[in-house]
C-alpha cells in the first residue's frame, strides 16, 4: 500500500464521528428528555456495538455460527427460548451442515437474502430447513448439503441453495431449560479449500465503516418498533404479524404489542389454544424493545412453564408486585413496554384479548379454581428458572 492510499483510511476519530451520528435515533424514544431514558438507550448503543462485532468479521467462505443475542445482549426481542446461531455464506458455494439434533422442541434453519447483521440488508427467506423432515441417525447425527445443483450420484440429504442467499440463521427451541440434550451444528464450505486470506488495510477500514454506521440502523430499528406501535395506537391491544422478511420465522403467527400500565394496575391476557401447535411462548419487553431479563425473574412463559386453566385457556397477570397467580408475567419494574405471543406451526393462531384492571382484584377476574403461588414456592420456581438458564448453552 502506498502512503497516498494509507492516508484516506479512516482514523479513530473518523470512526468516532460516525458513532455519533448515532445520537440522532434518541428522537424515537417516547420521551426523548427523560434522562432515564436517554441512559437506556445509550447502553443500547454500546450493546449495539458489541453484538454488531460478530458479524463485522464473518466469513462466508469460512463460517460458523455466532450469536449476536443472549441473555446479556437481549436486544430485539431476544427469545429466551431459543438458541440462535447466524452463520454468513455466499449463494454461488456448497456447504456441509453436519452435528447431532440433540432433544428439544425443534432445530430450523432459516436460508437468507438478508439479515439484521452489519454487512448485510434485510432480505427475504430463500431456503428452509427442519432437522426433524431431514435424515437422522440412530444418535440423532445429520448430515447435509447445500449447493446450487445436487451432485451426481449424491444420495444424502441435499438442498438447493438460492444464489441470492447470504446468510443462514438456526433456532434451536427449548422448552425445559438446561434438562434436554442441545444440538450440536458444523458448518463448512466444502467447493474450496480451508484456509482463510489475512484482510487487508482497505478491507478492515471498510467493514469497521459498516460496524460504526450499524450502531444508528440497528438502535434505529429497536426504537422504531415501539415508535411505530405508539404511532398505530398498537397501545394496550394486539397486532398480529408474520415479520415476513425481517427475521421472523416461516410459518408462525406473532402477536404483539404495547403494554402500559398506571401504578396500581394490571393487565390480564386471555386466550384460547391451539389444538396442534409445535411451539409457543410469551415474552415481556422493555420499552427499548430489550427482552425482561428472564434469569431471575418470570418474565416470559413457554408452553411446559405455563398453567392452563380448568376451561383450556391461557391467561397470564402482568403486573409489578407478584399477584401470587403460576402465570405472572414479571415487567422488570416497567409499567410499560412490549409483549409478544409466538403460535408455531399451529392449526390457527387464536388472537389473545386484554383487559386492564386494578392489582388488588385480580383474582376476581380469574376462575375460581386458579391456583395460589405462595412466596416460598415463587422463590423455588425462580431458583429452579434460574439454574435451568445457567445450565443452557447460551453463546
Amino acid at each position: 500500500m502506498t502512503s497516498s492510499e494509507a492516508a484516506t483510511l479512516r482514523q479513530w476519530p473518523d470512526y468516532l464521528d460516525l458513532l455519533s451520528k448515532a445520537d440522532s435515533v434518541l428522537d424515537l424514544l417516547a420521551d426523548p428528555t427523560d434522562p432515564l431514558a436517554r441512559q437506556e438507550a445509550y447502553r443500547l448503543m454500546f450493546m449495539a456495538l458489541a453484538a454488531g462485532f460478530q458479524s463485522t468479521f464473518v466469513d462466508p467462505d469460512h463460517p460458523e455460527f455466532v450469536c449476536s443475542v443472549s441473555n446479556v445482549m437481549n436486544s430485539v426481542g431476544v427469545n429466551p427460548d431459543f438458541v440462535y446461531g447466524s452463520a454468513s455464506i455466499r449463494g454461488e458455494g456448497a456447504y456441509r451442515l453436519s452435528g447431532k439434533r440433540g432433544g428439544g422442541v425443534f432445530v430450523l434453519f432459516d436460508i437468507n437474502a438478508g439479515s439484521i447483521g452489519v454487512l448485510d440488508a434485510f432480505g427475504p427467506s430463500v431456503g428452509f430447513i427442519d432437522l426433524d423432515e431431514c435424515t437422522l441417525g440412530p444418535d440423532g447425527s445429520f448430515d447435509i448439503l447445500l449447493s446450487a445443483e445436487r451432485p451426481v450420484g449424491y444420495t444424502g440429504d441435499w438442498v438447493h441453495l438460492d444464489p441470492r442467499a447470504c446468510n443462514i440463521a438456526v433456532r434451536r427451541a427449548y422448552y425445559n431449560w438446561g434438562v434436554e440434550e442441545e444440538a450440536k451444528i458444523a458448518i463448512e464450505r466444502v467447493d474450496r479449500p480451508v484456509g482463510p486470506a489475512r484482510l487487508d488495510a482497505v478491507e478492515i477500514a471498510r467493514r469497521l465503516t459498516a460496524l460504526s454506521g450499524f450502531v444508528e440502523r440497528y438502535v434505529g430499528f429497536a426504537l422504531g418498533y415501539g415508535a411505530r406501535q405508539r404511532a398505530q395506537g398498537v397501545v394496550n391491544r394486539l397486532e398480529h404479524d408474520d415479520w415476513a422478511g425481517r427475521g421472523g420465522l416461516s410459518n408462525q403467527h406473532y402477536y404483539q404489542g404495547i403494554f402500559a400500565l398506571e401504578p396500581g394496575q394490571a393487565m390480564i391476557l386471555e386466550t384460547d389454544v391451539p389444538e396442534t401447535v409445535r411451539y409457543w411462548n410469551i415474552q415481556l419487553n422493555d420499552p427499548l424493545w430489550n427482552s425482561i431479563e428472564w434469569f431471575n425473574r418470570q418474565s416470559s412463559l413457554n408452553a411446559s412453564q405455563a398453567t392452563l386453566d380448568s376451561d383450556g385457556k391461557f391467561r397470564a397477570v402482568i403486573a409489578l408486585d407478584d399477584p401470587g397467580v403460576p402465570n405472572w408475567l414479571d415487567p422488570g419494574g416497567h409499567l410499560t413496554g412490549s409483549l409478544m405471543l409466538r403460535w408455531t406451526q399451529a392449526n390457527y393462531g387464536p388472537e389473545p384479548t386484554l383487559q386492564i384492571v386494578d392489582a388488588a382484584t385480580v383474582r376476581a377476574h380469574l376462575p375460581t379454581d386458579t391456583p395460589t403461588v405462595t412466596p416460598e414456592a415463587r422463590q423455588d420456581a425462580l431458583r429452579k428458572r434460574l439454574r435451568g438458564s445457567q445450565w443452557r448453552h447460551r453463546w
